[in-house]
């Protein structure tokens, strides 16, 4: 049996017609029974990390996204691939965040997923972001693992995922992250 648990979502695109930002917004539909799943904004208003913008105070924006990782008792991840590797706004918001005391990813479970145009579903991205979250101290559920590709074909111009095997594998590996938290609270 599942307790309730709440997941904020960190989408690494900022494109209005974004496949990614489309599977983003169906995890509220197809997250289990008992979990909460929030979509955070921001990352695209966060300055380049500077070490020097960072001693004259954290940005506003880095100390909400920070307390909402906190408060959260899991955190997804919804990301393409850019040059095989994850987008730069994805890695800028990470690296503020990985400058905040206490760190907010450690000991948080993550789950990843990505969807592509292409065939490989953004598989170098995944595996790039799982090194970031060494660093961190995050724990990512490692299966199963969502990887969409040719997801033009599942996303509609509307921006709806409508591909039911998608939709139905994405909403198995949400229950099996609701599981994975529940071990992890343990």
């Amino acid at each position: 049996m599942s307790h309730r648990s709440s997941v904020v979502v960190f989408v690494g695109s900022l494109r209005k017609g974004s496949f990614n930002a489309a599977i983003a917004r169906a995890l509220p539909d197809l997250a289990p029974e008992g979990m909460t799943v929030t979509l955070l904004d921001g990352l695209g208003s966060l300055p380049h990390y500077d070490a020097d913008l960072q001693a004259e105070g954290f940005p506003d924006t880095v100390l909400r996204l920070a307390e909402a990782v906190k408060a959260a008792d899991g955190v997804a991840f919804v990301t393409p691939e850019y040059n095989y590797s994850v987008p730069g706004v994805l890695k800028n918001g990470i690296d503020w965040l990985s400058r905040v005391s206490p760190q907010p990813f450690a000991g948080k479970p993550v789950v990843i997923q990505s969807a592509s145009a292409g065939v490989l579903g953004g598989v170098r991205a995944q595996y790039h972001l799982r090194q970031t979250l060494v660093f961190l101290d995050a724990l990512p559920m490692n299966k199963p693992e969502v990887m969409v590709g040719a997801a033009g074909t599942k996303i509609s111009g509307t921006g709806e995922l409508t591909d039911q095997p998608t939709r139905d594998f994405i909403r198995g590996q949400l229950s099996n992250f609701a599981a994975f938290i529940d071990r992890v609270r343990v």
